[in-house]
């Protein structure tokens, strides 16, 4: 059971941030994870603090990182409300974080995944269709799989070439759709079934995560491409790389990739 002071800090990054559930469910597992290792927070000392260093040895980086970083936040919470004096915050620990490189796939590998699925797609099945069109937003719009999968009939613009797109945090873009990509969706959309507000229905819902991931990665072995090799998120790093190497401007890519912060788009220039 959390604590009071907790419900309320969680409360208001509900109401000042906008924070998703999924957020505020992570905040509280580290934020009562801390307590059951060093009692109530609202009272916790430095040295109760740095016995978190210890407790935590056996987490990755960035693990530690990111549950060091919902404590400060909190402590801060409880400063600026003028439940405490003090912030021990510099009593946690601070791993040296080293970020991996994301994986991607080469051109010769992006080219023999859509030669499968285009082929496949000539016999005008509705699931190759589907998969085809699916593809093209993966890598032609860097799409992430819970945006794609999500996606309403209403964000198909009819002669617009872009998409819109509501990402992390509820929060809207616009990424460009190409001439393929256009191409494909308009194929998909003449044997898509009717009576479902999502562009890619599943029953009383839309595709799951789960079933994109498994067709990807059949569609992969298909052509010849190692299934542990390829994921929806792999064609979003493949999409951001590959324009990049075409000479995109970063704050642009930044922008289509729905990033808040840039740092996380320059990854793509160490690829």
């Amino acid at each position: 059971m959390a604590s009071s002071t907790i419900e309320d800090f969680l409360a208001a990054l509900a109401v000042d941030r906008g924070a998703a559930e999924n957020t505020l469910a992570a905040y509280r597992r580290d934020l009562e994870g801390a307590e059951s290792i060093v009692g109530p927070l609202q009272s916790a000392g430095r040295a109760d603090i740095a016995k978190l260093g210890s407790a935590w040895a056996e987490l990755a980086p960035a693990t530690v990182s990111r549950k060091a970083s919902a404590l400060r936040q909190f402590f801060a919470f409880l400063e600026n409300e003028g439940l405490r004096t003090d912030n021990p915050s510099a009593a946690l620990p601070n791993p040296t974080k080293r970020r991996t490189l994301p994986k991607i796939l080469d051109h010769a590998q992006i080219a023999a995944l859509f030669t499968q699925a285009e082929e496949e797609a000539k016999e005008d099945d509705p699931a190759a269709i589907r998969l085809l069109a699916m593809l093209e937003l993966l890598y032609g719009s860097g799409l992430r799989a819970t945006e794609l999968v999500a996606l309403p009939l209403a964000a198909v613009p009819r002669d617009a070439p872009f998409l819109t797109i509501t990402g992390k945090g509820g929060k809207e873009r616009l990424v460009p759709m190409g001439k393929r990509a256009r191409t494909a969706l308009s194929r998909w959309l003449t044997v898509r079934p009717e009576g479902s507000t999502w562009l890619f229905p599943s029953r009383k819902s839309h595709l799951t995560r789960i079933r994109l991931y498994q067709t990807i990665k059949a569609l992969a072995e298909r052509a010849g491409i190692a299934p542990d090799a390829i994921s929806p998120h792999v064609l979003r790093h493949a999409f951001a790389t590959h324009l990049l190497e075409g000479g995109a401007d970063l704050r642009a890519l930044q922008t289509m990739l729905g990033h808040a912060d840039i740092a996380t788009t320059q990854i793509y220039t160490h690829v």
